[in-house]
């Protein structure tokens, strides 16, 4: 009779116990649910930010550990990239950035827009060399890509020409994608160039310069027309 006293005084601790733990459990998972963390300060090496199912929309990340890039959910070949934030869209590409840096021989911030399945077509940017002939070039630039040759296809012709292991033929294999407006061209920049003249510079579809608007490191103002053979238009 003692022995089924105790077994039954077991149980109910048991039964006590459980019922204390899950209790606890469910108190702590609804808390999870229903409020945020909070941090006054956190040190991190990268932080991926993913849908409910996963999908990467943003990198916050260092130089070491930052995201090689996206093309269509396949992340590309290793490279190096400078620390700062890399933005996905919902189709598993890479859509633009923002990254920065400076050393002992330059400094840099750039933030890039991409044009769908491609690169960049417009991007803020500042860049500057150290020394006593600094150069110094800030402002807005846009380029035109072509929509039938996508960012897979140019990895693609990259990895190709990379395989020739020969400049000359490579440089040239370069040239004629170029030519053919596969690489697209750089179409406007407003800002400050590297000589110090401030204002609008507008290219043609070639990449060719063809109209300025600008002040010069003298403070004269210039209204340019140029052919395209890079004749001035007077």
């Amino acid at each position: 009779m003692e022995k089924l006293i105790r077994e039954v005084r077991i149980l109910k601790i048991y039964a006590v116990v459980l019922t204390v733990l899950c209790a606890m459990f469910f108190f702590l998972a609804f808390k999870n649910q229903s409020s945020n963390e909070r941090f006054k300060e956190i040190d991190v090496e990268r932080i991926n930010i993913v849908e409910k199912d996963g999908t990467l929309k943003m990198v916050i990340s260092n130089k070491e550990r930052q995201h090689p890039g996206l093309v269509n959910h396949k992340e590309m070949n290793p490279r190096e990239r400078e620390a700062g934030l890399i933005f996905f869209n919902s189709m598993g590409d890479e859509c633009g950035g923002l990254v920065y840096d400076g050393n002992e021989k330059e400094s840099g911030m750039a933030y890039s827009v991409d044009q769908r399945n491609t690169d960049q077509i417009m991007q803020l940017q500042y860049s500057e060399s150290a020394g006593k002939d600094k150069k110094r070039v800030y402002g807005l630039k846009l380029w035109d890509r072509p929509d039938d040759f996508p960012m897979e296809y140019l990895i693609k012709a990259a990895d190709s020409i990379k395989k020739l292991n020969n400049p000359e033929t490579s440089r040239k294999a370069f040239v004629q994608l170029k030519e053919k407006g596969r690489l697209g061209s750089e179409r406007f920049f407003a800002g400050k160039t590297a000589n110090g003249d401030v204002g609008i510079f507008i290219r043609d579809t070639n990449g060719k310069v063809r109209l300025k608007l600008y002040i010069d490191k003298n403070n004269q103002t210039h209204i340019e027309n140029i052919d395209e053979n890079g004749n001035l238009v007077k």
